[in-house]
């Protein structure tokens, strides 16, 4: 268990927290590009500080303070320019620096100078894969970084988004637990299905009695990224890449499976959960590249209805069944009660790495994963046995359970082109 100092060291991420700045160092996803294509101004909150994205009609992006310097409007109502954001109230127009660049009526009075003194915050932005990153850390800004698939140009992706009403860190813990994959994710899959009044089982975690097998050993191998997670199942030995390989928690607040999933803190008690996944698509679906534009999708997020019945429709499924769970930890987990046990190794390896890396970050050093040297940043290859297995058994085989796939516009295209539209009304299993 923690103590309250330190379950709040962790857990705490507005601006001038040691988690909060932490936070920080990194480039945070907070933006799919087509989001701004009908709506080209979208309110954001990210580490407790309320901001504007906007793209201009020259098609740069920029990440500036909520409200205008002038008489705090929200700039939401923002007028894109061609060179950045104007105020709708009284015309003020800012760049993506947050400086202001324009004061009509001032300098209709020969006051020209007075917008040299004006700016409101503003952020670096860039995109990558389709997402929108933004750093809000001191400058100079680190390198974006290149993660393995997403440099890649022979595979499709989709970008999925989840606001979750609790905190970042229980989300991060759940990466950092193999066992709860036997149990959430397959008896408790099979007992929705049969809530739901099917016949079916969760397939792929059955032993060969047909038994749901159960986990023989876990690991947590720290590597230059961060956290490899490893296990051994029953009907597989050291030799299988569950344990060969495993799957790596990417530091601070990245799982990657067969693609990542950022756990992003809005603030105390709301987090972003954003799914973005490449696929390769059977040939049969027809489905051709490159992708004009990465296309986006709301995960629903199940709550207990007034009834108190779950909505077992939601939670036939990894990404419903996960965060089911992290939401009925309360927004913020009282780690002071816990009980840890065997299991847990990795989450209290996963919470030192976080403290270790507040302490060089506050003796004036880099934490983890800050790239500064391009270099050393063209391809970051990260291990992960579910991809190599996917691929060794040929091409994706559109399996609608992990992540939030179900959800996901791409298989659902491949699937309605392969299986016909019966196929996408059916439980996932």
């Amino acid at each position: 268990m923690l103590t309250q100092a330190e379950n709040e060291l962790l857990t705490k991420v507005g601006p001038g927290t040691p988690m909060g700045e932490l936070m920080r160092r990194y480039w945070q996803p907070i933006a799919a590009s087509v989001q701004l294509d009908e709506q080209p101004v979208k309110s954001v909150r990210l580490l407790g500080e309320d901001l504007t994205l906007y793209r201009d009609k020259s098609g740069d992006l920029g990440l500036i303070a909520k409200r205008c310097a002038h008489r705090r409007v929200d700039m939401l109502f923002g007028i894109p320019t061609e060179h950045g954001l104007r105020c709708p109230y009284h015309g003020w127009e800012y760049d993506e620096t947050g400086q202001c660049t324009e004061m009509p009526y001032e300098e209709s009075e020969g006051n020209s100078t007075f917008k040299d003194k004006i700016k409101i915050t503003g952020y670096p932005v860039q995109e990558l894969c389709g997402m929108i990153f933004a750093y809000l850390g001191p400058l100079p800004a680190p390198l974006l970084p290149n993660w393995d698939f997403m440099t890649w140009d022979d595979v499709h992706y989709d970008i999925g988004a989840c606001i979750i009403p609790c905190n970042y860190l229980q989300i991060m813990e759940n990466s950092l637990d193999p066992v709860h994959v036997e149990w959430l994710h397959v008896h408790f899959s099979n007992y929705v299905l049969e809530r739901m009044g099917t016949n079916l089982r969760r397939q792929g975690w059955d032993n060969a009695k047909g038994e749901v097998a159960k986990h023989k050993m876990i690991s947590f191998t720290e590597f230059d990224y961060g956290i490899l997670k490893k296990r051994i199942m029953e009907d597989t030995d050291e030799n299988h890449p569950y344990w060969t390989m495993g799957h790596p928690i990417v530091f601070p607040n990245i799982l990657k499976t067969t693609g990542f999933q950022y756990r992003i803190p809005i603030d105390d008690h709301n987090t972003y959960h954003w799914w973005l996944f490449p696929y390769k698509l059977p040939e049969e679906a027809g489905m051709t590249l490159p992708q004009a534009k990465v296309p986006y999708y709301d995960v629903p997020m199940p709550t207990v209805g007034a009834d108190g019945v779950p909505p077992w429709s939601l939670l036939d499924n990894n990404s419903g069944q996960d965060i089911m769970m992290w939401i009925t930890q309360d927004s913020i987990a009282d780690r002071t009660e816990e009980a840890l046990g065997l299991s847990d190794k990795g989450i209290i390896q996963y919470r030192k790495m976080l403290v270790d890396n507040i302490k060089r970050m506050q003796a004036g050093q880099d934490p983890m994963n800050v790239f500064r040297d391009p270099e050393q940043n063209k391809y970051l290859e990260l291990p992960s046995e579910y991809w190599y297995l996917q691929m060794q058994s040929g091409r994706n085989n559109l399996n609608r359970t992990g992540g939030a796939s179900k959800y996901s516009p791409v298989i659902a295209e491949a699937v309605r082109r392969i299986k016909g539209e019966e196929a996408l009304k059916q439980p996932v299993f």
